[in-house]
């Protein structure tokens, strides 16, 4: 060892020689630094050495030790393996501690005798020791976790000794048990998450910041920080890219937790929606407008209190589960099957002339071929959730014989969409991979956009057998045993339609279909049991409804940019007109071929409930960015395209509606 540390030594020497070459050239300071240098390699050099017989000797006295305790017959076997582990554990921290400062010896010369303008080499130079300080940090942390270990379980020796010479007491009797149970406890619940996934591919060790409380409330800081040994689990975690992390699972499931962050959230949205819807309805705007609003003033863009971001958006799709599922309730199966070829035909004809546009402007353009499909995807998918308050409320009125309705028609192309965002996700690595100019990439790609295709069509006829088999058999007898144990107590029906919901949700997301479908059909399935169980579940679904509602358009407000609309509002307000405009015209021819003659005059009412582009977008707009699909200017793009298309929506809705529609047909809020 000692002649493999005299090695490194000469080879640091001989990395520095080019510099000291350089500096004889220099001024006699220069030659005293020379001097200095040397003096300082062979004293550094003399004193590694002697640390290296000193672990050595370490490491000899160790495994004596440890023969030692093998060589004990006074002691358990339990007690010796504990024993020559915890030494072993000694061994390793002073051999990883060797190890380290070799590997730090040899980046140091790896570095001088590279090129320091080298921006390739010097950043392969930090990458390499990046990873050893990230397998270091794993080594050390079992480590530590080992010698708590040891230390705890030399607690309980010293206990157990001081017991045996003195008479404990009932209480103290009973406490000692109730020590060992609790031990026991904490083994069984234990997860160990850490040491079965820091060996998982793809997993990285990452240096984070924990933040332990509020950055403006330093009293509260320092005390969290001296109770951080009881790990209350309540910091904030922050890694290198700025993302925020929150407790999800603590390691000891005894004792309870919640994220005051969390609480805080729901608290602000909930609060200043009430005034910001307020003041929309007194301007005689749809109250959703200012439920945005006051996500625009929470968000980053504004007072940016919201800490929690992606818990509130996760609470805020459950409103457009609900949603679909109050419009499913609205649905009856009689009005889907008059309407389900339109609307399969309708929504995939709508999708494929914004493709075919979105490729025509990228070929104009010189735009990737991926990129336009993705954001002609995106931009054909129109909100549902949006739609659905503007047709909630009040009578449709009765359409004539041989006529369809306009918000059957609407309704059905919007669920279809939701469908087809499935298939938009499950695409994705596709569109990755169709940059690469090879003919037999394009070619899978093709090829496996059509399995996909295949599997989404062959899904949907699974969902709807297994939606006719519940309807004759299961939906019927199951609403009947929760209506009877339900009287007098809503508790139980609020319980059982919810958990309904879910259930056709989870059967759906399992087979690869959207989970937004699976809330539409559980809607249909329960008003085919007539008009008195669609309104006694209507009765106890709205509420829930109407306040995750809320919260889902404050989500929405979290990713609106006020600032980044008015920078670019000129470039921005003629991409959203050319949408809009767009979708419609679009809309409207694809309508006028699919429609029965005697009901192409509501074509005009669906083409302005359609001309919008869907909240959806943010989602995968996301997801895209993160692939390297679109870039991040076009993905702010679409976020404020789609943010200007929704905020357009009531006004074209509204004109449209008063044109086409008989006043004794229309809603009150129209």
């Amino acid at each position: 060892m000692r002649g493999l540390c005299a090695l490194m030594c000469f080879g640091l020497v001989g990395a520095l020689q080019p510099k000291q070459h350089v500096a004889q050239r220099g001024p006699p300071a220069v030659k005293i630094n020379k001097i200095n240098g040397h003096q300082w390699v062979t004293e550094n050099c003399r004193w590694l050495s002697t640390l290296l017989r000193q672990k050595s000797s370490a490491v000899r006295k160790l495994g004596l030790a440890a023969a030692a305790v093998e060589r004990d017959k006074v002691l358990s076997g339990v007690e010796k393996l504990f024993r020559v582990h915890t030494l072993e554990v000694f061994q390793r921290e002073l051999n990883e501690s060797e190890r380290s400062l070799f590997q730090a010896v040899d980046g140091l010369q790896r570095v001088l005798k590279g090129n320091l303008r080298d921006v390739v080499n010097m950043k392969e130079s930090s990458r390499q020791r990046l990873e050893a300080l990230r397998e270091a940090a794993i080594k050390e942390e079992q480590e530590y976790m080992e010698l708590v270990a040891a230390e705890k379980h030399q607690q309980e020796v010293l206990r157990e000794a001081r017991d045996i010479n003195k008479t404990l007491s009932i209480l103290d009797e009973i406490m000692e048990d109730v020590r060992k149970a609790a031990d026991r406890l904490e083994e069984e619940i234990e997860d160990h998450a850490f040491d079965n996934n820091k060996q998982m591919k793809g997993v990285n060790v990452e240096a984070v910041l924990r933040v332990e409380e509020d950055e403006d409330d330093n009293k509260r800081k320092n005390v969290s920080r001296q109770a951080a040994k009881g790990n209350l689990g309540l910091s904030m975690l922050i890694d290198s890219q700025n993302n925020q992390y929150v407790l999800t699972k603590p390691r000891d499931s005894t004792i309870p937790h919640a994220d005051h962050h969390f609480i805080k959230d729901l608290v602000f949205v909930v609060m200043l929606s009430l005034p910001c819807g307020w003041f929309c309805t007194m301007m005689g705007l749809p109250p959703m407008f200012g439920y945005i609003i006051c996500g625009v003033l929470l968000g980053p863009s504004g007072l940016n209190s919201i800490k929690s971001v992606v818990q509130v958006e996760t609470l805020g799709e459950l409103g457009v589960f609900f949603t679909l599922f109050m419009v499913g309730l609205d649905f009856s199966p009689e009005r889907l099957h008059k309407v389900w070829k339109i609307s399969v035909q309708g929504s995939g004809y709508l999708t494929l002339l914004m493709v075919f546009a979105g490729l025509l402007w990228g070929h104009l353009l010189t735009l990737p071929p991926s990129q336009t499909v993705f954001i002609s995807s995106c931009l054909s998918l129109s909100s549902t959730p949006l739609v659905s308050r503007f047709l909630a409320g009040g009578s449709r009125g009765e359409s004539k014989e041989g006529e369809l309705d306009y918000s059957s028609v609407l309704l059905g192309m919007l669920v279809m969409q939701d469908v087809q965002l499935g298939l938009f996700i499950a695409v994705m690595p596709t569109l990755i991979q169709g940059d690469s100019e090879d003919m037999d990439s394009v070619l899978i790609g093709v090829l496996h956009v059509l399995v996909l295709l295949a599997r989404v069509v062959t899904s949907l006829a699974a969902v709807l057998l297994l939606c006719w088999l519940l309807k004759s058999h299961l939906v019927g007898p199951f609403y009947r045993k929760l209506h009877a144990a339900s009287k007098g107590n809503k508790e139980i029906l609020v319980l059982g339609t919810t958990a309904f919901v879910f259930l056709m949700l989870t059967v759906t997301d399992l087979m690869d279909v959207s989970m937004e479908l699976g809330c539409f059909l559980a809607g249909t399935l329960l008003s085919s049991q007539g008009h008195m169980v669609t309104a006694e579940v209507m009765s106890c679904a709205e509420p829930i409804r109407d306040f995750l509602s809320i919260i889902f358009f404050a989500s929405i407000g979290l990713h609106v940019f006020p600032t980044f609309v008015l920078y670019e509002l000129t470039i921005l307000l003629v991409l959203t007109f050319s949408v809009v405009i767009m979708k419609f015209i679009m809309a409207v021819l694809v309508l006028s071929s699919i429609l029965p003659p005697g009901s192409r005059h509501i074509r005009w009412v669906v083409s302005a409930g359609l001309a919008q582009v869907s909240e959806f977008s943010f989602v995968l707009g996301s997801r895209a960015r993160r692939a390297g699909i679109i870039s991040r200017e076009v993905y702010l793009l679409v976020l404020s395209v789609t943010t200007l298309s929704l905020l357009l929506a009531p006004v074209l809705w509204r004109a449209a509606t008063h044109k086409c529609i008989p006043r004794t047909e229309r809603k009150p809020d129209q």
